[in-house]
């Protein structure tokens, strides 16, 4: 058993529960979660969730002014796949008259599973959920370079099709002292470690 009755003072207990009665929560709910282990569980992953869900959660200003060497340029990075270029990723312009500077709600989704890229993409979906582009990943990693030391991160919305026809997909991927810009395969399986960008759609 944990340290959380001899951590949390009294006053702190009390607090809890005039939130909770606010939500209609009474005695007889908590009766019923100490004899319902199930339900106790699903209670605690909730909370506990709540704290990995609300780490998940970023913003960044994507400048689409900006060339995609300059966004690259920014980032800092140790190593660049020659392949990300213009060329292979053209930088989509906002409409006329709209800001070509944008600041945008970014989640970090770790399915902890294998998964294929379409299943991955159906997934975001249900979540109402869109895969990141490549300028959104770009403006991640200038803003929070050492999230790519913990895991690797993917935007799966620019897809390159190399010359064997196969799908490219860009990456981030580092290590203590190096952090790398890099492009993977979208056909191959994506191992239970990796991370997608995602943003919420509106």
């Amino acid at each position: 058993m944990g340290n959380l009755i001899k951590e949390t003072p009294y006053s702190e207990i009390t607090a809890t529960l005039e939130v909770l009665d606010r939500h209609g929560v009474s005695r007889e709910h908590f009766v019923n979660l100490r004899k319902d282990a199930e339900l106790a569980k699903k209670i605690a992953d909730l909370i506990v969730g709540t704290k990995q869900f609300v780490d998940n959660l970023f913003s960044a200003i994507v400048d689409y002014s900006r060339s995609l060497e300059d966004m690259i340029t920014a980032g800092q990075y140790t190593w660049v796949n020659d392949d990300i270029t213009e060329k292979h990723f053209p930088i989509p312009k906002p409409p006329v008259g709209l800001p070509t500077k944008a600041e945008i709600k970014l989640e970090l989704i770790h399915f902890n599973k294998v998964m294929t890229s379409d299943k991955v993409l159906a997934e975001l979906k249900k979540q109402g959920l869109r895969p990141a582009t490549l300028p959104e990943l770009l403006a991640f990693g200038e803003k929070y370079p050492e999230k790519q030391r913990e895991f690797t991160i993917v935007a799966l919305c620019s897809v390159w099709r190399s010359f064997d026809g196969g799908r490219r997909v860009p990456c981030l991927w580092g290590g203590s002292d190096w952090r790398r810009l890099s492009l993977s395969w979208g056909d191959d399986d994506w191992h239970d470690y990796y991370r997608f960008l995602a943003v919420r759609e509106s």
